[in-house]
């Protein structure tokens, strides 16, 4: 048995293949809400030109960021449902699909869709992109314990670790999916709530000083 003492609460997994499919729901969550948010409004902005007319829409610049942050999570369910499928399948276990985990998810991907809206609005090629990826994307996909139980590590480590938004998403899937209820850490749930509206009030500041 694999035993996890994850933040402080213990459970048992199997093996490590059911320890990482919640890390891997939190990785793909991410990287797609994140990146075809970014995308999106990176050809909108510099190739297709129809960024401008969006903006002369009466629309408040909160519903704007709003409406693209919920096409990045809408991305970012899709292919976390793929990713659920396989959890299901490999190992039978239907707490993938109950309504804590299925809500942890949708805050994982309205962080990252926010900070892709963010940062889709930010850059000037797309090239710049590559180095939001590079230094943000791809250090978090390994140090946001997807891949490791954050319990472990020495103390140095854990504080750059639970600095990271996608730590809250993969122990609060994990705990989700393989502890009793009474066991689940709940500040997963407000820490990812409130990086989420600070994003959003953020990309409607930057919506409101696109024309500036």
């Amino acid at each position: 048995m694999l035993t996890n003492q994850c933040s402080g609460i213990s459970g048992n997994y199997n093996n490590y293949l059911e320890f990482i499919l919640p890390g891997m729901v939190a990785l793909s969550s991410m990287t797609i809400s994140f990146g075809g948010t970014t995308f999106s409004i990176c050809g909108d902005r510099l190739f297709t030109k129809t960024f401008e007319e969006l903006l002369l829409t009466p629309i408040h610049p909160l519903a704007l960021h709003i409406g693209k942050m919920l096409a990045g999570v809408v991305r970012g369910l899709m292919t976390s449902g793929s990713v659920i499928l396989v959890a299901l399948l490999l190992t039978g276990n239907w707490n993938f699909l109950n309504p804590l985990f299925l809500l942890v998810v949708v805050l994982n991907c309205s962080v990252f869709a926010g900070l892709g809206v963010i940062v889709g609005l930010s850059v000037r090629s797309l090239e710049s992109v590559g180095l939001y990826n590079n230094f943000i994307i791809i250090p978090m996909s390994f140090l946001g314990a997807t891949f490791f139980d954050p319990g472990t590590l020495p103390v140095a480590l854990k504080v750059v670790v639970y600095l990271l938004p996608l730590t809250y998403a993969s122990i609060g899937l994990r705990a989700s999916a393989h502890l009793p209820l009474s066991q689940f850490p709940w500040y997963s749930i407000p820490i990812l709530l409130v990086i989420a509206i600070a994003l959003s009030l953020w990309g409607g500041y930057k919506f409101a000083h696109q024309q500036d």
